[in-house]
């Protein structure tokens, strides 16, 4: 606002664009979210505070002692082309959506601006605010942290803002304000002082022990250096005579020194304020002429015009510095708050909404299956870091395994023939010092560890004394046959041998439906990051999985007791290993009596052939017994392995068509009832908040952006 028989240096304003563009992020609420540049007025209740502030101003603010500062007050200065008054509310960041909208329902616009009628709508503001007064007690606050916009533009005004908070206090008023009011004002005070792009106008009375006051102490915590702290000093007129020079001292620099310096301006006392006829600006013009030794400190420290003019300055170079960090840290905001929203999802309002939200996930989840059955772990990026997604790649280890552990440690004794014949071979080695092993290779995961089979630890298979064993079995069980042996006795000694098949194959099938549960939970983790949702569809899946998982330990046990119940095969590679090991008997019995004849290599004569040395029959039947039991074992471990890998696990946990891994699906969905929908994929009420903050913000934000541009 020009001063009175003053025209102002228009030069002292560098940018009045800039500036401009500041104070409408300030009308959009983009000062919520992000440090604005603006020059804040702090003091106490009793500084002069607001009198120093209608002097720069040249408001009438009005003198009811039940109006005082409640609230901060944005004062706008702007050159237009037709003049008039402006008046609004910015809601607090914290404020409920009904304050909100009740917030920006008022405004008032108006041509002149006398004490009758600024009263009249501090008033209102009171009211929208809901601030309590002695006319309306049922209110229920005393102070306010919206802030109330006054914008002064018309052709003759230079761009000019500041920002005036309420004064600190130390004492309460009774019936008026509280500790609580008292530390409420205090942190709203802070909280603008602590904004690092903020200038800091700390007005403090000439009277007093400037140590003394904590307005100080507050500025010197948030800006230690100085670099942005204005001090300002109020009633000259009332400092004791013969302390003068510790006024000039601040002013002059050489004490409390701060970057932006020291000013001093007089105003008007209390009956000059009752007189209508005084003018401030004359009187505080006659005072620093006339009154030593303040008319000997230079002319651009004193007064409320110098005030103004330094200010301008001030605020002009701080925007210019600042300017390029502001737009930098909203668009920054701008993205991050574009990026939380993202993470939302869409709304989830509507039944549709939900399912549509549901379908995205069902789908993201039925494509990443697909790849992981296929092993195209390269199709995706969500495999990356993620080991348990590997889900044909853990598979086929586990059946290896699987496979390695039946044909290695399945069976009760080792077989007495070499490992030359029928596949059967037994690498010492591998097993050499262990005693025992284990049958399962992977952790269980808690949901589906009632069902699975627990880890059990089996001893390794005996060296010797299946000869002894088999001998034994048969006497305890031969009847009236002749040179050879009942064929219960195969079931009954494939049963002794194969006895460590049921833990190694249910601890082997408990691994493979851990894999693909992992498998499971850490995918639906990825595509749905929304906890409550995920755990939601997990208690609607849990109890299908569990069954399906059971049907794959359950195929094993069938398995198991099919192969048991009684021995048959149509492979001809149990006679093929049979007759093999006859054969290499024969033929261990013919090497001794051989020789060299130079001439047709290794032969043995006739007569050594027919040379008989006989078994009894109890011998020569547990030989037998012996060979068809590991003949038939051969081919029974093997056709134990490939069926219950190829059912239980590729059939019913991989690629049958009721797999675990087919559960989640478009068709699971269309089942759920819109009730189901709604308690797992509608938004709760803090997500809702969330999403209605998030868009407000990036609303905001974007007319930011607008202005910057």
């Amino acid at each position: 606002m020009p001063l009175r028989g003053k025209k102002e240096n228009s030069a002292t304003l560098a940018d009045p664009v800039m500036l401009e563009k500041i104070d409408k992020l300030f009308a959009c609420n983009v000062g919520n979210y992000i440090d604005l540049p603006q020059i804040v007025v702090v003091g106490d209740q009793s500084s002069g505070k607001s009198s120093g502030l209608e002097g720069l101003t040249d408001l009438p603010f009005p003198r009811d002692s039940t109006l005082c500062t409640r609230f901060a007050t944005q004062i706008i200065f702007r050159r237009s082309s037709t003049s008039k008054i402006s008046a609004w509310i910015i809601p607090a960041k914290s404020a409920t959506t009904e304050h909100i909208e009740q917030v920006r329902t008022w405004s008032k616009e108006i041509e002149t601006l006398d004490q009758k009628t600024f009263t009249e709508i501090m008033h209102e503001v009171h009211k929208i605010m809901e601030i309590s007064n002695s006319d309306d007690p049922g209110r229920s606050n005393t102070f306010s942290e919206d802030v109330l916009c006054l914008e002064v533009s018309g052709p003759e005004q230079q761009h000019f803002s500041v920002i005036d908070v309420p004064g600190i206090f130390k004492r309460t008023t009774q019936g008026v304000t509280n500790k609580a009011d008292m530390q409420m004002v205090k942190s709203m005070v802070q909280g603008y002082m602590e904004n690092p792009r903020s200038v800091i106008l700390a007005i403090i009375p000439a009277n007093v022990d400037i140590a003394t006051q904590e307005i100080l102490e507050m500025a010197e915590e948030v800006d230690p250096e100085g670099q942005r702290t204005l001090g300002v000093l109020t009633k000259p007129d009332l400092v004791d005579k013969g302390t003068e020079s510790g006024v000039g001292d601040l002013i002059e620099g050489r004490k409390h020194q701060l970057n932006l310096g020291w000013h001093l301006v007089r105003n008007p006392g209390q009956l000059e304020l009752s007189d209508p006829t005084s003018d401030r600006h004359a009187l505080e013009k006659g005072f620093f002429e006339t009154v030593t030794p303040f008319n000997r400190l230079a002319k651009d420290r004193v007064g409320i015009p110098a005030l103004k003019l330094r200010l301008q300055e001030v605020l002009a170079t701080h925007t210019r510095r600042e300017f390029p960090k502001v737009k930098a840290e909203l668009n920054k905001k701008l993205k991050d708050c574009r990026a939380s929203l993202l993470s939302l999802g869409a709304s989830r309002d509507t039944t549709s909404d939900q399912r549509e939200y549901l379908m995205d996930i069902v789908t993201r989840f039925q494509k990443v299956t697909s790849l992981a059955l296929g092993a195209r772990y390269w199709a995706d990026q969500i495999f990356n870091g993620h080991p348990k997604l590997c889900l044909a790649t853990r598979i086929v280890g586990c059946n290896e395994t699987f496979s390695k552990a039946v044909e290695m440690l399945g069976h009760t004794y080792e077989f007495e023939v070499s490992s030359t014949i029928g596949g059967l071979d037994v690498s010492e080695s591998e097993i050499e010092g262990r005693d025992t092993f284990r049958t399962r290779a992977i952790e269980p995961h808690n949901d589906i560890e009632d069902i699975l089979c627990e880890e059990d630890e089996l001893s390794v298979p005996l060296k010797h004394g299946i000869h002894d064993w088999l001998t034994s079995v048969y006497n305890e069980s031969r009847g009236f046959e002749l040179g050879t042996f009942d064929p219960s006795l195969l079931a009954i000694t494939l049963t002794k041998q194969s006895m460590k098949w049921d833990s190694i194959a249910l601890g082997y099938v408990s691994d493979a439906a851990t894999i693909v549960h992992n498998f499971i939970t850490d995918l639906l983790q990825l595509v749905c990051p929304d906890d409550r949702v995920r755990n939601g569809l997990m208690c609607l899946l849990i109890d299908e999985l569990l069954e399906r998982y059971k049907r794959a330990v359950d195929q094993v046990k069938f398995v198991l007791e099919v192969e048991k119940s009684k021995p048959a095969t149509q492979n001809h590679y149990f006679n093929d290993t049979l007759e093999k090991c006859r054969q290499k008997r024969m033929q261990e019995a013919m090497s001794k009596k051989s020789f060299d004849d130079c001439t047709h290599g290794s032969v043995v004569r006739l007569d050594d052939i027919m040379v008989h040395h006989p078994m009894s029959n109890v011998e020569h039947t547990v030989q037998d017994l012996h060979d068809i039991l590991r003949s038939y074992y051969q081919v029974a471990w093997k056709r134990v392995v490939d069926v219950i890998c190829m059912q239980a696990t590729e059939y019913h946990l991989m690629s049958g068509p009721a797999t675990p891994l087919r559960l989640l699906s478009p068709s699971f969905l269309g089942k759920m009832t819109s009730e189901q929908m709604e308690e797992i994929a509608g938004e709760d009420a803090r997500q809702k908040r969330q999403r209605k903050q998030l868009q407000k913000e990036i609303e905001e934000l974007e007319k930011g952006k607008k202005i910057l541009m």
